[in-house]
């Protein structure tokens, strides 16, 4: 299992599912399984408590790609 890690700056907030919209500085973890399925865990820097996003079954069809949809999802997340 593979896990990408980014720190960044919500000023607009981000939804999740447990507690609706959080926002400021933010941590977005993903995770790849070998089978390609994607976790996607958020929660504000240093705290304990992570929040899921919205949305289920999140599968690459190439593992290769982690990198990429993890940058891609953390600019995404961060636009003003």
């Amino acid at each position: 299992m593979e896990r990408k890690s980014s720190i960044f700056t919500a000023s607009h907030g981000v939804m999740t599912a447990e507690v609706g919209v959080i926002s400021g500085e933010l941590e977005l973890n993903t995770t790849c399984d070998e089978d390609g399925v994607l976790s996607l865990a958020i929660t504000y820097v240093g705290a304990e408590e992570w929040y899921t996003l919205p949305g289920e079954d999140y599968r690459l069809h190439d593992l290769r790609d982690h990198e990429v949809v993890h940058r891609m999802l953390v600019k995404v997340l961060e636009r003003n």
